[in-house]
């Protein structure tokens, strides 16, 4: 099972090579693709990456380390990413967190036992005008209290929130 899943990973990231011309500057769409299939960048993706680009890998991990949107750590089936710029914060957003928190028992940079949730609190998500804010996946949610979090989490099959 191990082989067939570093196949997949040789597979998958090959196929994101191919679609982009053989220059550096495309790197972090690379990466962005790589993450989104596989909710984290594989190390075999980066030394495939290096290898094409003429990149050092130690360049690659520091790229895949800066950006908080890039992970080499697995995430779950759904991100639920929390706002915490100061419009959030202001309509507190860390009690949003918290609330997330209790009921997934997870903290902020942790995944359910069983994969299906990652929690993070970013800087912002670019809508103040909702605040607090937070989105799953790539579907956003504004002005969410503490009630709400547990039906929202629902939609997603939320573990342990019945």
């Amino acid at each position: 099972m191990a082989a067939e899943k570093a196949e997949n990973i040789f597979s998958y990231t090959r196929e994101v090579i191919a679609g982009y011309p053989k220059e550096q500057r495309f790197t972090l769409a690379m990466l962005q693709d790589i993450q989104k299939e596989f909710k984290y960048i594989p190390r075999e993706s980066l030394t495939l990456l290096s290898v094409y680009l003429g990149m050092p890998l130690s360049k690659l991990y520091s790229m895949a380390t800066f950006y908080k949107a890039l992970s080499l750590q697995p995430k779950g089936e759904h991100v639920i990413r929390v706002c915490d710029g100061t419009a959030c914060h202001i309509r507190s957003s860390m009690v949003i967190v918290d609330e997330i928190a209790k009921i997934l028992k997870i903290k902020p940079g942790e995944t359910t036992g069983d994969g299906k949730f990652s929690l993070e609190t970013v800087n912002c998500l670019g809508s103040c005008a909702m605040a607090p804010a937070m989105v799953i996946d790539e579907t956003y949610y504004g002005k969410v209290t503490p009630a709400k979090v547990r039906d929202i989490l629902n939609e997603y099959g939320g573990a342990g929130c019945a």
